[in-house]
């Protein structure tokens, strides 16, 4: 059974790229444009992996790791943060906030599929 991958990014295209080049490595991927939208998912079907986009409106990244680290239903689930923030002081916060991996916009796609072997073991 193929694992499962949960894309969440505010931006219709980036979220549209993601899903397809999840797709065709393999992953079974749903997708989402809110914050608020991943934690009513993982509650509904947690998946393997969270790809998740940093920046966005409401419930940013961060609240968003904070939210699903404090449920011990959620908590191990993996996170791939993918920002376009690559300063020192953001990658410290992100370490901070307990994410498995960074990965910087635009997408690496090599980099992306070795993240996510890494992390799910394929």
């Amino acid at each position: 059974m193929p694992k499962k991958i949960l894309v969440t990014d505010d931006d219709p295209l980036n979220r549209k790229l993601e899903v397809t080049l999840l797709q065709t490595y393999g992953y079974q991927v749903c997708s989402v444009a809110s914050g608020q939208a991943t934690l009513e998912q993982v509650a509904l079907d947690p998946p393997d992996l969270i790809l998740l986009d940093l920046m966005m409106p409401g419930m940013d990244g961060f609240e968003v790791v904070r939210h699903l680290k404090a449920d011990p239903a959620s908590a191990e689930i993996p996170i791939i943060m993918v920002t376009a923030l690559d300063d020192d002081g953001s990658r410290a916060r992100l370490a901070a906030a307990e994410v498995f991996d960074i990965i910087t916009k635009p997408l690496d796609r090599w980099a992306l599929q070795a993240c996510i072997n890494k992390l799910l073991g394929d």
